[in-house]
C-alpha cells in the first residue's frame, strides 16, 4: 500500500514574518484608506438618494377630520385634499413667495394642532387654521397671508385643471363655467359693462365654487383684485401700492358641488311683463301722451297686464312737472298726472344717485352749503380748505354722486324718492348707477368706508327700506335684501354678449343668491346696425318666459309678423300660469333651505363631468329643465338630461326619457322650446 509522502514541517523564522508584515503595511494602509473614503462617499450618496426617493414632494402642513392642506414643493402650491379617498379638490399656486423654498416640517404654531404657521423671512408669512364648519359634511380652513415688506404683492392662483369654477364676478360676455373667461387683474369692483366692457359687471360676490365641492370665500373687508386667465387659473390678490395688507380667505370642502352651494335668501314679489317706454321724451306733456298711447295699444293687442317702465330722463321730466299743490295754478290742475289712466297697467320710475352739476338739486345744495355733505367729496389736504364735490360722468353729463356715508344725505334722498313715488302713483322704483367706485375711476384713494364695492352695499341697504318693489342695478353682498336686481344690457345678437350670454347670466346670478332679477329686454337692448332679427326675438322670448320677469323694449307688433304677437300672448300666459307657481314654490324652498331657484345641470348630477360645462340649459328647482335653441337657423339641439334615476317628460309631446342620458338632435321648431 502506498502512503502519501509526509512533508517535513518547516519553521518560518520570526524575522521573515516581521520583515514581510513591514513590507505589506505601507501599500495596504493606502488601500484601506481609499476604501474607507469610497465607502463614506457611497454611504453619503446613498443617504441623499434615499432621502430624495423616500421624501415625498407633498407634505402635510395641516390636517382636519375630513381632509387637510399640503405643501407641494415641486409647484410651490398649496393642495386641498379630501380624505379618506385622498382626492385633491383644489390646487393653489402661491405667487408671493419663492416657490423653490418650501416650508420645513417645523411649525411656528406647533403648540396648536388647529394651526400651521410659517414665514418666508423676507417676503410673507402664511397662517392656516381649521375653522368652524357650516355643515356636518363640510370642513373649512382659513388662509391668511401677511406681507413682510411693503413691496410684496400677495397673489394666490386657483388652478382650472380638471375643475370647473363658478361665481365671483359677472362679465360682459358671461360664461358658465368661468374657465373660458379672460380678464386682467383689476379691483374687485362692479361697473357698467356697457361703458366699461373690460370691467366686472353689476353683480359680484366674493364667493367662488369649484366642481370638486370646494368653495373660496373672501371677507368683505379685504382689499381684493381678481384676474381670469382662460382655462388656466383665476387669481386673488392684494392691490398693488397698499403697504402690508393681508390677503385672507376661507377654503371649504364638501362632498360634491351641489352640497357646497347654499345661500341665505330674500323673496320680493314680481309682476310681469315689463314694457319699457321709448316714446317721445322732449317734455313732460309728451311723455304723458306717449304713455297713454302705449297703454291703449297694449290693451288693443290684449296685452294690458304688467308694468310700464319709464327711464331716468322721462322720470325727471314728470318729476319736474309735479309742483307742490300750493304753488300750482288752479288752471293747470287739469294737466296733473293721473296714473289711473294706465290701469290695469302699473307704472315704474327710474332714479339714480347722480345729479347733474347744472341741475336745480345740485345748485340749491351748493347755495345752502350742503353740497359737500350731500354729495361725495374730496378730502382737503390742509385743514383750512373746504371739501370739493367729486365729479364724475353719468350718461354723458358731469355729475355729483350721493354721499351714502352721510345719514342726513341718505334720509334726504329716500324721502325725495318716496314723495316722487306717491306723486306719480308709481308701483315700482328702479335705481340705476349703483355700480362702480368713482374714487378708483379717477385714481383717487377712497375713504375706508367706501373701499371696493362698499358704495353699492350701503346704497342697497338704504334702498331696501323703500319696500320690496324696488329694483337696483348692482348687487354686492346684498343677496339677503328683498330687492330685484336689474341684469346688464345685452347685445342684439347670437353671441355670448347677446343671447348666448343670457343663460350663463341666469345661472351666475342665482348661484350668488340673486334669484329674483329682471333680465334684459327681449331681443337685447344694445342694438346693432342691423334691424332686430325676428328669429332672435322669438328665441329670446322663449327663454325669458321661464325667468322671474319678462321685459320688453320693442313690442312684438313693431318687429315681427302677426304670429309672433299671438305667440307673445301665449308665452305671457304660460309664464303666469306655469312658471310663476314654480317660482313661488322654489322661492319658498330657497327661504327655507337656501337652495337656488335656477339651478345648473350639475345640481342633479354633481359628479358627472359632462354636466359641469353645460351653459345652454337650466333647471327651475329639481322639477323643470329648460333647454332652448340658441343657434341661429337651428331647429334641433342635443339635450343633456341630468339626474340618473330620474324620469323626464317632454311637456309638448308627453314622451318620457331617463335621466343621466343625452338626447341627440332633438327637434325644436321656431315655435317650440
Amino acid at each position: 500500500r502506498t502512503m502519501p509522502l509526509a512533508r517535513p514541517a518547516r519553521h518560518v523564522p520570526d524575522a521573515a514574518w516581521t520583515s514581510g508584515l513591514r513590507e505589506m503595511t505601507e501599500p495596504w494602509k493606502g488601500a484601506v484608506g481609499c476604501l474607507g473614503v469610497a465607502v463614506f462617499f457611497a454611504m453619503t450618496i446613498g443617504i441623499i438618494s434615499w432621502q430624495a426617493l423616500e421624501t415625498p414632494p407633498e407634505e402635510w402642513v395641516l390636517r382636519g377630520r375630513a381632509g387637510g392642506v399640503l405643501w407641494d414643493r415641486r409647484r410651490g402650491a398649496l393642495l386641498l385634499r379630501a380624505l379618506p379617498a385622498g382626492r385633491t379638490v383644489a390646487v393653489i399656486a402661491v405667487g408671493s413667495v419663492p416657490a423653490a423654498e418650501p416650508p420645513p416640517p417645523r411649525d411656528r404654531c406647533w403648540q396648536d394642532g388647529g394651526q400651521f404657521c410659517y414665514a418666508w423671512e423676507e417676503d410673507a408669512e402664511l397662517q392656516l387654521s381649521l375653522e368652524p364648519s357650516p355643515a356636518p359634511a363640510t370642513e373649512c380652513y382659513g388662509v391668511r397671508w401677511t406681507p413682510l415688506r411693503p413691496d410684496v404683492v400677495l397673489k394666490d392662483c386657483f388652478s382650472m385643471a380638471n375643475i370647473s369654477w363658478y361665481g365671483g364676478a359677472s362679465i360682459r360676455a358671461q360664461r358658465w363655467p368661468l374657465n373660458s373667461a379672460d380678464s386682467p387683474a383689476q379691483p374687485f369692483v362692479s361697473s357698467d359693462v356697457s361703458t366699461n366692457p373690460a370691467g366686472f359687471g353689476p353683480v359680484l360676490e366674493r364667493y367662488f365654487l369649484g366642481s370638486t365641492g370646494v368653495t373660496v370665500t373672501v371677507a368683505p373687508d379685504v382689499p381684493l383684485t381678481l384676474s381670469l386667465e382662460s382655462n388656466r387659473h383665476f387669481c386673488l390678490g392684494a392691490p398693488a401700492g397698499r403697504a402690508a395688507v393681508p390677503l385672507r380667505y376661507l377654503l371649504c370642502a364638501s362632498p360634491d358641488v351641489a352640497a357646497a352651494q347654499r345661500h341665505p335668501p330674500a323673496l320680493p314679489p314680481c309682476r310681469s311683463p315689463i314694457w319699457r317706454y321709448h316714446g317721445p321724451a322732449s317734455s313732460a306733456a309728451k311723455v304723458k301722451r306717449g304713455l297713454r298711447s302705449l297703454a291703449k295699444r297694449l290693451k288693443r293687442h290684449r296685452l294690458q297686464e304688467g308694468v310700464l317702465a319709464l327711464g331716468e330722463r322721462c322720470t325727471a321730466l314728470l318729476a319736474a312737472a309735479q309742483e307742490p299743490p300750493q304753488r300750482r295754478r288752479r288752471q293747470d290742475s287739469t294737466h296733473a298726472w293721473d296714473p289711473s289712466l294706465l290701469e290695469p297697467l302699473r307704472l315704474s320710475i327710474t332714479l339714480s344717485p347722480y345729479t347733474s352739476i347744472a341741475s336745480p338739486l345740485f345748485l340749491r345744495a351748493l347755495r345752502d352749503g350742503e353740497a359737500a355733505s350731500r354729495w361725495l367729496s374730496l378730502q382737503p389736504r390742509s385743514g383750512g380748505c373746504p371739501q370739493i364735490p367729486l365729479l364724475s360722468t353719468w350718461k354723458g353729463q358731469l355729475c355729483a354722486r350721493l354721499n351714502v356715508t352721510s345719514e342726513a344725505a341718505l334720509s334726504w334722498y329716500l324721502a325725495r324718492a318716496r314723495r316722487l313715488r306717491q306723486a306719480l302713483g308709481a308701483t315700482y322704483m328702479v335705481f340705476e348707477g349703483a355700480e362702480g367706485n368713482v374714487f378708483l375711476e379717477q385714481a383717487v384713494p377712497p375713504p375706508a368706508e367706501l373701499a371696493g364695492d362698499r358704495y353699492a352695499r350701503a346704497l342697497a341697504a338704504a334702498l331696501a327700506t323703500l319696500g320690496n318693489a324696488t329694483v337696483i342695478s348692482a348687487g354686492a353682498s346684498s343677496s339677503h335684501l328683498p330687492l330685484f336686481i336689474q341684469m346688464s344690457p345685452l347685445r342684439s345678437d347670437w353671441g355670448h354678449a347677446g343671447l348666448k350670454g343670457l343663460i350663463p347670466s341666469v345661472l351666475h346670478y342665482s348661484l350668488l343668491g340673486y334669484n329674483f332679477f329682471i333680465p334684459d329686454a327681449v331681443g337685447g337692448s344694445l342694438a346693432g346696425d342691423a334691424p332686430l332679427d325676428p328669429e332672435l326675438y322669438v328665441r329670446w322670448l322663449q327663454i325669458v318666459t321661464f325667468l322671474p320677469v319678462m321685459a320688453f323694449s320693442t313690442p312684438p307688433w313693431l318687429c315681427c309678423d302677426a304670429w309672433v304677437l299671438n305667440f307673445t300672448r301665449q308665452c305671457i300666459q304660460r309664464h303666469r300660469d306655469f312658471v310663476v307657481p314654480l317660482l313661488i314654490k322654489y322661492g319658498e324652498e330657497w327661504l327655507r333651505l337656501g337652495y337656488p331657484v335656477f339651478r345648473p345641470a350639475w345640481w342633479l348630477s354633481p359628479t358627472d363631468p359632462t354636466a359641469f360645462t353645460i351653459e345652454d340649459e337650466f333647471l327651475i328647482g329639481d322639477e323643470v329643465l329648460v333647454a332652448p335653441v340658441t343657434e341661429k337657423g337651428q331647429t334641433w339641439r342635443d339635450i343633456y338630461l341630468p339626474g340618473e334615476g330620474h324620469l323626464w317628460m317632454d311637456t309638448s309631446t308627453a314622451r318620457v326619457f331617463d335621466g343621466g342620458t343625452v338626447l341627440r338632435n332633438y327637434s325644436a321648431s321656431l315655435a317650440e322650446v
